[in-house]
Order: C-alpha cells, then structure tokens, then sequence
C-alpha cells in the first residue's frame, strides 16, 4: 500500500506538472499585459487572472481551495497580510486569493526562470535575502506597494515550516513594516498544503482539500514591531491549533 501511494504520488505530481504547463501558457501573454497598465490596476488585473488560473489547476489537480475571512478586508483599506509557510504551494494560493490588488516578497531566484520568470517578478517585491542592500530596497518597495493603495503578503517565518511546530520563529520585517507605516495586518492561515506538497518528497503531489482562512485584523496604533511581532504569533499559533 505504502508503495502504491508513493508511485500514485508521482504519477499526480507529473499529470500536476503537465497541466501548470498547459494552464500557464495559456495565461502568460494576458498576464504581461499587466506590465504595460499602471500600478494598482495592473496589479488588480494581474491578480484577478492569477485567480482565475489558479482556480482552474487546482481544480485539475483535485484540491479545491475553501477561502474564508475576505469580510475582515474592509473596502478603501489596505493591509499587510501575514501568512504561514509550508509549501511552495502557499504564494500561488495565498496571493491570488487576497481580496484587491497586492504583492508579495519573494525570492529573487524564481525570478531568473526563463518565461515564468517574467510573469513571477510581477507579482513580487524581489529580495536577495544574502545582500543587505538588496534587503533594504525592497523594503522601500513594500512601503511603495502600501503607499499606492495595495496590500502586501509577507512570510514573517521566512523559509518553510520543516517543524512538526504550528509555526516556525518569526522574522521582525512584516512589524516594522507595520509599525511604520500604520497599517493593519490581517493574518491569514493556510492549511493542509503541506499534506500535498510534503517536503523531503520530490516531486510528489496529493489531492487535498485546501483551506486559506483570514483572519480580523490586529491593530497597529501605539505598538512596538516587537510588539505586534509577539501578538501577531499568538493570533496565528492559536488558530492553527484550534482548528487544524
């Protein structure tokens, strides 16, 4: 049975490969359209494309995707949304699904794939995590992201979750951001992508229920980074527990 549920695991990881080829090529040229319209409608068009796409592979790939908490975004309001990570299924489900147009920081490695490339570096604000000039410009470019009325989506544990933990220690960004630039951050939960997407299994895939859940926002006014940093954990921590 064991051997059975590994090869059907690959089997699904190639049909999974095949058909984000497919879809992908589909959406890529619409998708560079949003190069050449201004920020934050190229961006909201950008993202309502990725939806739709991301939409359809899932459903081909048997995890269909439940979204829960888009009430607490309240319209003309833009925040920082903090998300727990994984898999390297978490950016393509959890920025698509962000009510309204946002980026999130990424690596600038995925970046150099020919063609994807192109279209990842859209959605993102780049970051070479080993310069310290790099991490200080992207920075600025989240503050710009906020500043032009778009939400941004942070990793605050920074790499993957390998941990049997709810939640890996979390990075200070997200919260200086926050306390700088006096926007809210919404937290979001995702949940069951690592049953999909294990890692330490290359190239394996599961069909799974996926769930992405916002949660009420947590106010910045009068807060430390420290502050949120430690409130925000316990926010996310909580949930995880209660309804994992």
């Amino acid at each position: 049975m064991k051997i059975l549920k590994e090869n059907g695991g690959r089997l699904w990881a190639l049909w999974g490969l095949i058909t984000f080829i497919i879809t992908f090529a589909i959406v890529f040229l619409p998708s560079m359209l949003a190069y050449i319209i201004p920020d934050p409608k190229g961006t909201d068009y950008f993202i309502k494309l990725a939806r739709l796409w991301m939409r359809v592979w899932l459903f081909l790939v048997g995890c269909p995707l439940k979204v829960k908490g888009t009430e607490n975004f309240q319209k003309g309001k833009t925040y920082i949304v903090t998300c727990n990570h994984n898999s390297i299924l978490d950016p393509p489900l959890s920025c698509p699904f962000i009510p309204g147009p946002n980026k999130t920081i990424a690596k600038d490695s995925y970046a150099k794939i020919p063609l994807f490339g192109w279209y990842y570096a859209r959605g993102s604000v780049l970051i070479n995590r080993k310069s310290e000039e790099s991490r200080k410009e992207s920075y600025d470019k989240m503050q710009e992201v906020l500043k032009k009325g778009m939400h941004m989506s942070i990793y605050p544990e920074g790499t993957r979750n390998r941990t049997s933990a709810p939640l890996k220690k979390f990075y200070s960004g997200a919260f200086h951001l926050a306390e700088q630039s006096q926007h809210e951050i919404i937290p979001a939960i995702l949940f069951n992508t690592k049953k999909a997407l294990p890692f330490g299994k290359p190239f394996y895939l599961l069909p799974k229920k996926l769930e992405i859940h916002f949660l009420q926002p947590v106010s910045v006014a009068g807060k430390s980074a420290s502050e949120l940093k430690e409130e925000v954990y316990g926010v996310m921590e909580r949930y995880i527990i209660t309804h994992q």
